[in-house]
């Protein structure tokens, strides 16, 4: 399974914003992004020139890098939103939204979608009441997800829930607090997905 395993807040810094691909972390004076807010390399603090593919580009690579999705299944996912009825861009960003990494870490049960993305490995989780240990799986409205009975007493898990205590869950979401059980009302729409992305930015670099 390929991931990127290098250096994180060099993505924060490249992109120029905080993408908060280290949980707490980008809350702190140590976040990167912060501490040298220019791009990474001998030339980052040079003047860059930027053409219209070059913001195209730079757009689609901030989704990747938000959602922890590489290319070739990034291109897939818009080649899927692209046959669907609807918008592309709208529809690229909904299927992103219900990745079950994106979910667990959208309920609240991980601090980033890289935690989420490692948890869901882990197989912590269930759908309908089935163990589903795929990052990238889909949840469908009418969905149900909850943590394993077992896993529930982990003091990793208890204590990111307890942390995440404040954060409320998207409006395509409801979620039980107590029971530690989420249900999936809807598919997100725009309105649902608070992402600083301009969508059409990548439809319009695909469609180049």
């Amino acid at each position: 399974m390929a991931r990127y395993t290098d250096a994180v807040c060099r993505l924060c810094r490249r992109e120029g914003q905080k993408l908060f691909l280290k949980g707490d972390r980008c809350y702190t004076d140590k976040c990167a992004a912060d501490r040298r807010p220019y791009p990474p390399g001998q030339h980052g603090q040079g003047r860059v020139r930027t053409s219209e593919y070059g913001i195209q580009l730079r757009e689609k690579q901030k989704a990747k890098r938000y959602y922890g999705v590489l290319e070739r299944q990034f291109r897939g996912y818009y080649e899927i939103a692209h046959k669907r009825a609807g918008k592309t861009g709208e529809n690229l960003l909904s299927i992103l939204e219900t990745r079950l990494d994106n979910t667990v870490y959208r309920l609240g049960f991980a601090m980033s979608r890289a935690e989420a993305r490692q948890l869901v490995l882990h197989g912590h989780f269930q759908v309908n009441g089935k163990k589903v240990n795929i990052p990238s799986f889909q949840v469908k409205p009418g969905m149900i997800i909850s943590i394993k009975e077992k896993s529930r007493g982990l003091d990793k898990i208890k204590a990111v829930i307890e942390a995440n205590a404040f954060r409320q869950p998207p409006k395509w979401l409801e979620y039980d607090a107590t029971a530690l059980v989420a249900k999936v009302l809807a598919s997100p729409s725009r309105e649902d997905i608070d992402m600083p992305i301009e969508e059409q930015l990548i439809v319009e670099h695909y469609s180049r």
